[in-house]
C-alpha cells in the first residue's frame, strides 16, 4: 500500500486535527449581549468575563462625559479601545483598536471620554482603594 502524499497526510491532518479541537469544550465564550454589566462608578458599567489567579478580563462601557479618577494599579493593566474615544490625563487620545498599558505602581492619569467608550481590559481586580479621591 502507497504512504499518503505529502500534500494529501497534511489535508487529512488538518481535518482530524480540526475535530479534535472543535469537540474541546473548555473554552469560554462570552457573546455580546450575554447579561452581566454591572454599575461601576456614575456613567461606568463593567461586565466581569473572566478571573484567575486575581487577574480580571472585563469590559468597562463609560457613557459620554464619564471619567474615571487617577489611579494605580497592583500589576500591569492592558487596555484595548472597542468603541469611542478615551483621552488618558491631558496628553493621550486612544481611539477604537488602540492599546493602552498601564504599568504596575504607576500612577495613571484620570481616564475620560467626550463620545462614550467600551474597552476591554486585563489586569487586577478593581478596587475602590486603587482609585485616588
Amino acid at each position: 500500500m502507497d504512504s499518503p502524499r505529502p500534500a494529501q497526510a497534511r489535508s487529512i491532518r488538518r481535518k482530524l486535527m480540526e475535530r479534535v479541537a472543535d469537540a474541546d469544550a473548555t473554552h469560554l465564550t462570552v457573546a455580546a449581549d450575554t447579561p452581566g454589566w454591572q454599575p461601576f462608578g456614575e456613567g461606568v458599567s463593567i461586565k466581569p468575563l473572566r478571573e484567575q489567579g486575581g487577574v480580571l478580563a472585563y469590559l468597562l462601557r463609560l457613557a459620554p462625559g464619564a471619567s474615571l479618577p487617577p489611579h494605580r494599579h497592583p500589576m500591569d493593566e492592558e487596555c484595548l479601545v472597542l468603541e469611542g474615544w478615551l483621552r488618558v490625563g491631558s496628553q493621550i487620545e486612544v481611539g477604537p483598536g488602540g492599546y493602552h498599558l498601564a504599568h504596575q505602581g504607576a500612577l495613571h492619569a484620570s481616564i475620560s471620554t467626550v463620545t462614550g467608550a467600551t474597552i476591554f481590559l486585563r489586569g487586577a481586580i478593581p478596587e475602590a482603594a486603587h482609585a485616588l479621591r
